[in-house]
């Protein structure tokens, strides 16, 4: 079984420092497979907790390679939620990789475990509109929140913004899942650079 590996933050960061550079990526150092998977940007500042800047993965088997490449800019770039990261913003960033693994069908929707389990919901409302999202499974542990503060969110997130009822949870269909991650810091990823590389990255902005 593959593991999210510090390479492979390695190669989320080479692509994104690429991107702003106009340099080209180098070839990823970590074994190829087929799995869903997520890329997670923060934002550190003097010392604070890491602040979201962008997470988007698939929840379908991809091509690693390609994988973390394609989901290592559309998270730092095009997540909605927040504007896209900019070279300045390189030095604060830590990125997370997660590889997700054993999906299993919840008996009902509290049947998961903080801090083990994501969670994908999947619902119709009472207007028969569909509505699916999902958690990584260190974000409840993470917000501190229960299961039902869990469940409720994500309910949000999946679009729904009326009246979150026992008759609407009892339409909840929820998969579980597990998931193997890496976290690295900016500075780290320089260290290794500087170290396996002899070089250190180049923060120059492309003309």
């Amino acid at each position: 079984m593959v593991s999210a590996s510090k390479e492979m933050a390695v190669y989320c960061f080479d692509t994104l420092v690429a991107h702003h550079t106009g340099d080209v990526v180098p070839p990823p150092a970590f074994e190829e497979g087929y799995f869903p998977l997520f890329v997670t940007w923060k934002k550190v500042i003097n010392g604070g907790e890491p602040r979201l800047r962008g997470c988007i993965g698939t929840l379908e088997a991809r091509c690693l390679f390609s994988g973390f490449k394609d989901y290592a800019l559309t998270s730092a770039l095009r997540d909605r939620r927040f504007p896209p990261i900019q070279a300045k913003e390189l030095p604060y960033l830590e990125c997370t990789v997660s590889i997700l693994t054993n999906y299993e069908p919840a008996a009902h929707y509290l049947d998961w475990e903080i801090g083990k389990h994501g969670m994908i919901l999947e619902f119709i409302d009472l207007d028969n509109a569909r509505h699916s999202a999902t958690y990584l499974p260190e974000v409840a542990a993470q917000e501190g929140w229960t299961k039902l503060e869990t469940m409720d969110s994500l309910v949000r997130k999946a679009g729904y913004l009326g009246s979150i009822t026992e008759s609407l949870r009892r339409r909840f269909h929820v998969t579980r899942y597990q998931s193997s991650l890496y976290t690295m810091h900016y500075v780290d990823y320089v260290a290794y650079v500087k170290r396996t590389r002899g070089v250190l990255p180049l923060l120059g902005v492309r003309c």
